[in-house]
C-alpha cells in the first residue's frame, strides 16, 4: 500500500515582526514610486498641450539642463560648507551648553535658542547685507563674494541645531558612565573625549543628516539675495527665453526633480540609521 502524498507548498503565516516589515518596505517603495511619478508627471504635463508646445518646450528644457544642472552642483558645494562651518562651530557650541562655568553655559544656551529659532531667510539677510562686501587691507583690498556670506548666514542656524544635537545626545547617556570615569580617575576633558563622545556619533548621525537634507533645500534662499544657484539660474533661463509661461511649469519641476533625486534617498537612510541606532531600554 502506497504512502499518502501530502501538498508542501501550504501557505505560511509569517511571524508578525517580519510581516511588519514586508509591510513597511512596500510602503516606502510606494512611497517613493508615488512621489516620483508626481514630479515626472508635473514636468511633463505642459508638454501633452499640443504637438507643436510639446517639442518646444521638451527642447528648451534640454537645452538649458546643463546650465540648470551646473547651478544644483552649486547648491551641493553651499550645502557642504555651510554644513561643516555649522557642524565645527555647533558642536563647540554643544559642548559649551554642558560647561561646569555658568557664564559658559548661559551664554552658549543662549546662542543656541536665539539662533535656533530664528528665520532661515532672516539670517541670510543678516550675513549679506551686514557683512563687508571686501576686506581693504591697506596694501590689497580683497573681495568678499556673495556665496561665502550665504554659506555664513546658512551655517547659522545649522550651528544653532547641531549644538542642540550636540547637546541632547550627551545628556541622553545615563549617569552612571560619567561615574564611573570619575572612579577611574578620569578627567572630565579624558571623560568626555574618550567615553562620552565616541558613544554619542551613532544618536547625533541620524539627525545630522536629516538636518544635511533640509540644509540642501533650503539653499534655494541664496536665489534671493543674488547668489547664482539654481533658482536664480532658472529665472535668468525662463527670462532668456522672453518669459514663457509654458516654461514655467517644466523648468521648475525639473528643479523640484532634481532636488528630490538627491535628497529622498538621504531622508530614506537616515530613517535606516535610526532604527539601527535606535536605544534600546
Amino acid at each position: 500500500m502506497s504512502k499518502p502524498q501530502f501538498k508542501t507548498d501550504l501557505p505560511v503565516l509569517l511571524p508578525a515582526g517580519i510581516r511588519k516589515q514586508h509591510d513597511n518596505f512596500r510602503i516606502r517603495l510606494w512611497h517613493g514610486v508615488a512621489l516620483f511619478a508626481f514630479c515626472l508627471f508635473s514636468s511633463g504635463y505642459v508638454f501633452a498641450v499640443e504637438d507643436g508646445a510639446q517639442a518646444s518646450a521638451l527642447a528648451t528644457l534640454v537645452k538649458w539642463i546643463p546650465l540648470l544642472l551646473s547651478g544644483f552642483i552649486f547648491n551641493i558645494v553651499i550645502s557642504f560648507c555651510a554644513m561643516a562651518l555649522g557642524t565645527f562651530v555647533g558642536t563647540i557650541l554643544g559642548l559649551g551648553q554642558i560647561s561646569l562655568m555658568p557664564a559658559v553655559k548661559g551664554s552658549s544656551w543662549f546662542v543656541t535658542q536665539f539662533f535656533r529659532n530664528a528665520p532661515w531667510l532672516v539670517l541670510l539677510f543678516f550675513a549679506m547685507f551686514l557683512l563687508p562686501f571686501e576686506f581693504d587691507l591697506g596694501f590689497v583690498v580683497i573681495p568678499f563674494p556673495d556665496w561665502v556670506k550665504a554659506i555664513i548666514g546658512l551655517s547659522l542656524p545649522v550651528m544653532a541645531n547641531v549644538s542642540e544635537v550636540v547637546r541632547g545626545a550627551i545628556a541622553s547617556l545615563p549617569s552612571g558612565q560619567w561615574e564611573a570615569a570619575e572612579s577611574l580617575a578620569y578627567t572630565r576633558r579624558q571623560t568626555l573625549w574618550l567615553i562620552i563622545l565616541p558613544q554619542c556619533v551613532k544618536r547625533m548621525l541620524p539627525p545630522w543628516m536629516n538636518l544635511y537634507s533640509i540644509l540642501t533645500m533650503a539653499t534655494v534662499l541664496a536665489s534671493v539675495v543674488g547668489v547664482s544657484e539654481v533658482m536664480t539660474l532658472t529665472g535668468e533661463a525662463l527670462a532668456a527665453e522672453g518669459g514663457r509661461t509654458d516654461l514655467l511649469a517644466p523648468f521648475y519641476s525639473f528643479v523640484l526633480l532634481i532636488f528630490f533625486l538627491y535628497c529622498y534617498p538621504i531622508a530614506r537612510y537616515t530613517v535606516y540609521l535610526e532604527k539601527k541606532f535606535a536605544v534600546k531600554n
